[in-house]
């Protein structure tokens, strides 16, 4: 550590009020840091070419502009969760019914709305913190993106020049990266896992090849792992497999008859005998049921049409999402609109009610998403990894 010399202050005076005045030292007035001389430097130059404003780089820290803060005004005919979809299908993301439900009940908080199903024409919404999702959705892409280049065979020329090998770099650190943000991205599946130990519904040391299945499964048929712990909460009370109602039967409630649940996955003399099978077992069968009625082709997969596959696949025929759904048999309250088993049961009303169900049964409002801070550091660091390489 260097010390600066030592200064004795020489005083040349008083001023007015009768205080001393003290001569300053020149280096009072020199700041030698290389950074603070190019930022100086930069804003000269800025100034004098009338350039564009200095930009962070993308994967930095440093915090975002708030000058514009990202918001719409409500027109008339418009819901909060239709507002959400075609702001996120405006920035290039997708997003299901059940996710846009999701991510208006978030913005209904963020805005202090008392009701999500109730906004007024020229009210203006606070959209910031959708950012954290597309966000994700970016990083998804490029760990999507990098998976292709990992499976691609690199011809002599690009390995000479190193041109595959930071591909393959890069793509390896996104989906370490990916991987490292999914981790604890499926609470409600984990909770669900959790409180199906604690019952008995799963041995312990099952857990975890449980829930590979199921993240497996959601995979295959491009589905929400979570979404599949919110029907099995409703149909079984989180994978139970021994549940039935005298004539369903199992995790995801295989039913009798022709052309039904246990019908199509071999079961059709026995159903009952599926509950004498463990819920890996079971897992294998909804596998099969989900194949058989063509689950994938509805793909990415929203709550509402994995549940409608579950209790009346023919059902998901009707995409609007306050029509009423010819659904027969008496089904429970949750699934009805305002819990109301004499009104109908329309695509919203089960969004609402196994969203619901799951927090009731869970005891808590599960929060679903990383922080932001964290998105950006691990963006952060793909760039670290791929600039050391380099």
């Amino acid at each position: 550590m260097r010390l600066d010399p030592p200064f004795t202050p020489t005083v040349s005076g008083v001023d007015p009020s009768g205080m001393p005045t003290i001569t300053r030292n020149p280096l009072a007035y020199t700041r030698s840091a290389t950074g603070f001389s190019q930022a100086m430097a930069l804003a000269q130059q800025n100034t004098s070419s009338q350039s564009i404003p200095y930009q962070p780089k993308a994967g930095s820290l440093l915090p975002e502009s708030s000058a514009t803060p990202w918001s719409v005004q409500v027109q008339a005919g418009q819901t909060l969760s239709g507002i959400v979809r075609e702001q996120m299908a405006a920035r290039g993301v997708s997003i299901s019914s059940s996710e846009a439900l999701r991510l208006s009940q978030n913005i209904a908080q963020a805005n202090k709305l008392p009701n999500a199903n109730l906004i007024h024409p020229g009210q203006r919404i606070n959209l910031e913190s959708l950012n954290l999702t597309i966000a994700q959705a970016q990083m998804a892409n490029r760990a999507v993106v990098a998976s292709a280049n990992l499976g691609q065979t690199p011809t002599p020329t690009n390995i000479s020049s190193g041109v595959n090998k930071q591909s393959l770099v890069k793509g390896t650190t996104q989906l370490q990266l990916q991987s490292r943000v999914d981790q604890g991205s499926n609470p409600v599946l984990e909770k669900t896992l959790n409180r199906a130990v604690d019952k008995g519904f799963i041995p312990a040391q099952d857990k975890q090849a449980v829930m590979h299945k199921i993240i497996q499964l959601s995979q295959q048929h491009r589905f929400a792992p979570d979404d599949f712990a919110r029907l099995s909460l409703m149909e079984s009370d989180g994978l139970n497999p021994k549940a039935n109602n005298s004539r369903c039967f199992g995790i995801i409630q295989f039913c009798d008859g022709p052309d039904r649940g246990a019908a199509s996955v071999g079961y059709a003399a026995n159903p009952k005998a599926i509950m004498g099978r463990s819920v890996l077992d079971q897992l294998d069968l909804v596998g099969k049921y989900f194949e058989d009625t063509g689950l994938k082709t509805y793909g990415p997969v929203g709550l509402d049409d994995l549940y409608l596959t579950v209790l009346t696949p023919a059902a998901r025929n009707e995409t609007r999402p306050n029509a009423a759904l010819n659904i027969p048999g008496p089904q429970a309250a949750f699934l009805h609109v305002n819990r109301d088993t004499r009104a109908p049961i329309t695509r919203n009303s089960i969004l609402a009610g196994l969203h619901q169900n799951a927090n009731e049964r869970l005891g808590v409002e599960v929060a679903q998403r990383p922080s932001l801070q964290a998105a950006r550091i691990s963006a952060y660091a793909e760039q670290a990894v791929v600039t050391q390489f380099e």
